[in-house]
């Protein structure tokens, strides 16, 4: 099969990342980058085996789909790298039946894995480079279209609120979202440093011990308002 302008995105990773190739890439990732951090939880490690990411990448760069890092799919937007997200996944509690509302889902692996897990997930992007690769590669997830900062009431309430890059504070209307018990999971940034972090809410911080040091990239639109000085 030749890529072309008419194959899917998926078809278009399968001609530069082979089947065969991207399962043993996906288990070896599974081994090394999450097993050895802690992951756990068959439920999570089950969904990282089984959706490609590649799927989920533009085709330029799906030979890095099982690298651990972070990959920049626009300017300015970044996946997490698998690592983070697994961790922030097992922390938050993932279930099959959880509400989950990705915010920044970017081009859709977060969600397909919270998907795959059994997950009801709504997967919310504003960037319109972005949606038209979220739409053809992610399935059986609601895909939302609307500013991040607002997150999406429709579908709410949600039991898992993740964010797809580092944050500094969750909006009103975001934390309004979380129910009853309910975890918000992100890489933290604070004082320059960002701490994975995946507990409840209390004035739209998450009250919860760090579990991991990273260097993810921000998430647009996040960063702490800047408080009036005199």
């Amino acid at each position: 099969m030749n890529p072309s302008n008419s194959a899917t995105p998926t078809e278009i990773a399968a001609a530069r990342l082979p089947a065969g190739l991207a399962a043993e890439l996906r288990h070896r990732m599974v081994q090394s980058q999450l097993q050895t951090v802690g992951v756990n939880d068959p439920l999570v490690m089950a969904a990282f085996e089984q959706v490609p990411r590649e799927a989920h990448l533009p085709a330029t760069l799906s030979g890095l789909a099982y690298a651990d890092a972070a990959l920049e799919v626009a300017p300015g937007r970044y996946l997490l790298e698998p690592m983070a997200l697994a961790l922030l996944l097992q922390h938050a509690g993932l279930a099959a039946g959880a509400r989950v509302l990705v915010v920044g889902a970017a081009t859709g692996y977060s969600a397909a894995i919270a998907a795959k897990a059994g997950a009801v997930v709504t997967a919310l992007e504003d960037d319109e480079r972005l949606l038209p690769l979220l739409r053809t590669s992610l399935t059986g997830c609601t895909i939302a279209q609307g500013p991040l900062q607002a997150g999406w009431a429709a579908t709410a309430p949600f039991d898992i609120i993740l964010f797809e890059g580092a944050i500094e504070h969750i909006p009103p209307a975001i934390a309004a979202q979380l129910a009853p018990g309910g975890r918000a999971a992100a890489v933290v940034r604070e004082a320059g440093i960002g701490h994975a972090r995946a507990g409840p809410l209390v004035g739209g911080r998450i009250v919860a011990p760090a579990f991991l040091e990273v260097a993810a990239q921000p998430l647009p639109g996040f960063a702490r308002p800047r408080e009036f000085a005199f």
